[in-house]
């Protein structure tokens, strides 16, 4: 039987940290609505305000420009959208120009209509091609309204950074919006939403190790706004309609404190530990490819493809080893299909690709024992020669 169990799907969601789990029990414990004048609701207002401000900080942005959600989805869902207004007057979207490896929150294209989503392709190093953007953007019709890009700034599947300054520079030059799904991004990457030149950025909790069911819509304004997507009470200044979720945010800002906290050093120790288990996938099954290898990736993140093994038989093997994987994004319903990343970067999508993510608490010993099961795994399909693994007969 395997030791214990391994976790190594960081990206699909990190464990709650501690910190995170105080402020979320301490939450739980005030009884106040924060829309409420008394002492009670004063009390559960101030825990969201300066959950509020530390989401903020994250993002090196203000904090009333941070509109709190229910989640990265309904944060996109929110932004992604021809109906805006600028102060009082209302602005018109014309279309929507999605990279083709976004999340599928962000490629479904939100509140736009789906003729009016259009695909900006990427290279075959996973980079969003920005010659091909500037071509369509170009052609943008300005009559039907003004373009909106979305972009992500670190891969989910690959980890891949995108150059998003770059992109920005581009959109500017056209008068258009850009929107930045920095998800995978937070607590992984600095952010500063003046840096990246976005308009927008879209984080989520549970991906820094906060609580599920918070998200937040960062704008680098106050004066240009998305039309709401949930009406109501008129909560985050009539932004997003509906009693906060109090524990969950301030869990939320209690993760965002601790992701900004020596970062640097943070990210190169996970650095290490990933390359040293690339170093060990490569000499055990030396065809194998580690998508993006060579482009610039967040720190955490090993994307990998082992010739003749399918993505689902080998996430299946390496469970019964003990070893939490991911093929490719994980939130879709624990559905197993094509990586519509590989097909954005030119390769065959059948076979599929493992996600390895790692994170702080990860060790050495850890990174060990995965590689280990990787060479089990690499081996038992060589031996086969069929493809397949027989995860059973794996001992």
């Amino acid at each position: 039987m395997p030791g214990p169990r391994i976790y190594m799907d960081w990206n699909a969601t990190a464990p709650l940290l501690p910190e995170a789990r105080e402020a979320f029990l301490s939450a739980l414990d005030a009884v106040g609505n924060p829309s409420s004048v008394h002492g009670e609701g004063r009390a559960v207002r101030g825990m969201i305000e300066r959950a509020r401000r530390d989401v903020a900080a994250l993002c090196g942005a203000q904090a009333a420009s941070v509109i709190f959600t229910s989640g990265a989805t309904e944060a996109a869902n929110m932004v992604l959208t021809p109906d805006f207004r600028m102060g009082r007057t209302p602005l018109k979207l014309g279309k929507l120009y999605v990279s083709a490896i976004e999340h599928p929150a962000v490629r479904e294209g939100g509140r736009f209509a789906r003729e009016d989503v259009c695909e900006v392709p990427v290279t075959s190093s996973g980079v969003v091609d920005c010659v091909a953007l500037e071509t369509l953007l170009s052609a943008h019709d300005r009559q039907s309204g003004l373009p909106m890009v979305a972009v992500m700034l670190a891969n989910n599947e690959t980890g891949i950074v995108q150059p998003i300054a770059e992109v920005a520079a581009i959109v500017r030059a056209h008068g258009g919006l850009l929107v930045v799904d920095a998800v995978q991004a937070a607590g992984r990457l600095p952010l500063s939403i003046e840096s990246l030149g976005t308009d927008f950025l879209i984080v989520s909790s549970h991906k820094i190790g906060g609580p599920k069911g918070a998200g937040a819509l960062v704008a680098r304004g106050e004066v240009m706004v998305p039309a709401p997507l949930i009406r109501g009470g008129g909560q985050e200044k009539g932004h997003r309609s509906g009693t906060e979720n109090a524990p969950a945010l301030v869990g939320f800002g209690a993760a965002a404190r601790v992701a900004v906290e020596n970062l640097e050093v943070r990210t190169a120790a996970i650095a290490a530990l990933r390359d040293r288990l690339e170093v060990e996938m490569l000499e055990s099954a030396p065809d194998v490819v580690i998508h993006g290898r060579d482009a610039p990736r967040i720190a955490n993140t090993s994307f990998f493809t082992l010739p003749g093994l399918k993505a689902e038989t080998g996430q299946i093997a390496f469970d019964l080893e003990g070893v939490a994987l991911s093929a490719g994004s994980a939130c879709s319903s624990g559905k197993v299909g094509q990586s519509h990343v590989l097909t954005a970067m030119g390769y065959d999508p059948r076979q599929g690709a493992l996600r390895l993510s790692i994170g702080a608490s990860t060790t050495q010993a850890e990174i060990e024992r995965c590689a280990a099961v990787f060479a089990k795994v690499a081996s038992r399909r060589r031996s086969t020669g069929t493809g397949r693994v027989n995860a059973e007969c794996l001992e």
